[in-house]
């Protein structure tokens, strides 16, 4: 049976080590205006002057976790919203607070855009970035199938068990990643 073609970010599912799982979120802050969207189950990375923005390219080497959510003073209505998104241009009264699992030992889940093998394991690969949904705030970010030894964002440490995704060899298997670039496991900062 063929993998779904259905991606859906970087879903939470463990973590390295024998402790428990909390997944728990930090508060981190969103520039008001900011122009690119970030959708739950996006990789965010930090910025200098301490916002964050989504990780959606390969270059991004400093990823701080996976949004999920924010809530902010809309600038217009004067109500505070919470959003499983940030809409891209959104503008606010005061600070606009994010959600991230940044936990560098989390374990995710995530679509790959081609097929990967059990020999994939143990390997690197870069994000392939597609925009979310503005309807459901759901991320569509996925990982390339181009893996290997070199630095990448993610580490490839396992199969999902989902039985509509989890054919190897075939396009779109869901695989579980590790945040390879860590911005908290990375010496240098921002």
């Amino acid at each position: 049976m063929a993998n779904q073609d259905a991606p859906f970010g970087f879903k939470l599912v463990g973590s390295l080590g024998s402790g428990g799982q909390s997944g728990s979120v930090h508060e981190y802050n969103i520039e008001s205006g900011s122009t690119q969207g970030i959708f739950s189950g996006d990789p965010v990375k930090l910025l200098t002057g301490g916002f964050i923005d989504v990780a959606d390219a390969a270059g991004d080497v400093k990823i701080l976790g996976i949004f999920r959510g924010c809530k902010f003073v809309n600038s217009s209505s004067k109500e505070v919203e919470f959003s499983a998104h940030f809409p891209a241009a959104q503008t606010a009264t005061g600070d606009i607070v994010a959600f991230v699992e940044d936990n560098p030992l989390n374990l995710y889940e995530v679509q790959c855009t081609g097929s990967l093998a059990r020999t994939d394991i143990g390997a690197n690969v870069d994000i392939a970035y597609t925009a979310g949904s503005t309807l459901n705030g759901q991320s569509k970010a996925e990982v390339a199938s181009s893996s290997g030894s070199a630095a990448a964002n993610y580490r490839i440490v396992g199969v999902s068990k989902d039985s509509e995704n989890d054919e190897l060899g075939s396009a779109n298997v869901n695989v579980i990643v590790k945040i390879n670039e860590h911005a908290y496991e990375n010496t240098a900062g921002v």
